[in-house]
């Protein structure tokens, strides 16, 4: 449905490969903050009925995604950290804007950017493990969070007009890049 306007070097993938358990910890978190998204969002637009559904849908996955990175965490002995601030987040959520329609269509569109990007680096993580159940997990999981991309676009397109969706996810798309582009490579998934 769109493609992100920065690539991700495979060199990302290596840093975060060499501090595993690291990256684990910050996927762990990932996932938690993504199901929390998911609850926030169907509590603010109660009267979004498509929208309660899928986030509802989407909540349930997330914590079905932590629950395994979980159990590949205790498999290899790791504990879990504190939640910390993700810059990349931060950074993508000034784009926000105030009125209620544009913030609602805002949080679509970013939701669904920064599921793309999870996309882009679970796959490239997946390509820098070696073959084994690390590897699978990490395809399983890119594949779904490319679902969870088109979902929100998706979702956009249900309560907002086409032409003003696609200006608006473009809009983020180039900020997107530009912010992915400044921040330095770490063991965390952005």
């Amino acid at each position: 449905m769109f493609e992100l306007k920065y690539h991700t070097p495979i060199e990302w993938a290596h840093i975060a490969v060499a501090d595993f358990d690291s990256f684990l910890q910050d996927h762990a978190s990932a996932e938690k903050k993504a199901a929390s998204m998911a609850m926030t969002m169907l509590s603010h637009y109660q009267d979004r009925i498509k929208l309660v559904k899928a986030m509802t849908d989407l909540a349930l996955e997330e914590m079905i995604h932590f629950k395994q990175v979980l159990k590949l965490m205790t498999r290899r002995g790791v504990m879990l950290a504190n939640d910390e601030k993700d810059p990349y987040v931060n950074e993508i959520r000034k784009m926000f804007r105030h009125t209620r329609e544009e913030k609602f269509l805002d949080r679509m569109l970013v939701a669904g950017v920064i599921e793309a990007r999870g996309h882009e680096r679970f796959s490239l993580i997946s390509q820098a493990l070696p073959e084994g159940k690390d590897k699978t997990f990490y395809d399983d999981i890119a594949r779904s969070e490319e679902k969870h991309k088109n979902l929100f676009v998706e979702l956009a397109l249900e309560y907002f007009p086409e032409d003003v969706v696609y200006k608006r996810l473009e809009e983020i798309l180039v900020e997107e890049g530009r912010i992915c582009s400044e921040l330095p490579f770490r063991a965390a998934l952005h």
